[in-house]
């Protein structure tokens, strides 16, 4: 038996039986998240949340309906002179944005390895854009799922991450996001979560953005949904 072998024996014997069953468990987590008055709020409010959370960690949110965001980010973008941004063209949002973008702001898709472009993506590019599948108001958290046309790699590099969210797929907090979206049954390889852009700190606290992702994060947040639930 080798010393590795020996410590983890002693472990496992020291480790206390389970004395709940997994669905005893799941019911006690679920009574714990539903006293959250957050699972009572209507969509506008989860959204004023979220809205009022991302903001305090320095990040630029705008409201808007369906129709009138492309026009207003558009106008966001030419105003902070961005140059080059990276969207996916297949998707209703990516080809929306593009519509109405000036001349002045080029688009790129993602369309090769990044083997073949690795210099001009990480020198040329301005901004990435991405939809995110969910959010999370508690936290202010937005859940990204990466694909083929827009992999995680549009919310990373990019000195600029423009996310856009719906109304309509906010959740209370991550446990009710975890069930709505069952991810017991198997989450999705590359799953990300943004919480504000990217920052750290040195032993003596200083905070700095950008030193592992992006140092701007804008959130377009649409109202899609009434107070009564329904589209809008």
């Amino acid at each position: 038996m080798t010393a590795r072998e020996r410590i983890l024996g002693k472990l496992r014997a020291a480790a206390p039986s389970p004395t709940h069953d997994a669905a005893a468990l799941q019911h006690s987590i679920d009574l714990h998240y539903a006293e959250s008055a957050l699972r009572s709020a209507s969509p506008k409010q989860l959204a004023d949340r979220l809205q009022s959370v991302m903001a305090s960690v320095r990040t630029d949110v705008w409201r808007a309906d369906a129709q009138s965001w492309p026009q207003l980010l558009a106008e966001k973008l030419a105003e902070a002179g961005v140059k080059r941004l990276l969207l996916d063209h297949g998707r209703n949002e990516g080809a929306a944005l593009a519509a109405a973008l000036p001349e002045s702001v080029q688009t790129q898709s993602y369309t090769q390895p990044i083997e073949q472009w690795k210099a001009e993506l990480f020198n040329s590019i301005d901004a990435g854009f991405t939809v995110a599948r969910s959010g999370i108001a508690a936290t202010g958290t937005l859940i990204v799922v990466p694909d083929a046309g827009t992999p995680r790699t549009v919310s990373l590099v990019p000195p600029l991450h423009i996310a856009l969210v719906y109304a309509s797929t906010l959740y209370a907090d991550m446990h009710a996001a975890a069930r709505s979206e069952g991810w017991s049954n198997g989450m999705p390889t590359n799953l990300v979560m943004i919480s504000g852009p990217s920052k750290t700190s040195d032993i003596q606290q200083t905070l700095a953005y950008g030193a592992h992702g992006p140092r701007a994060l804008w959130l377009i947040i649409i109202d899609d949904v009434t107070e009564q639930g329904g589209a809008a």
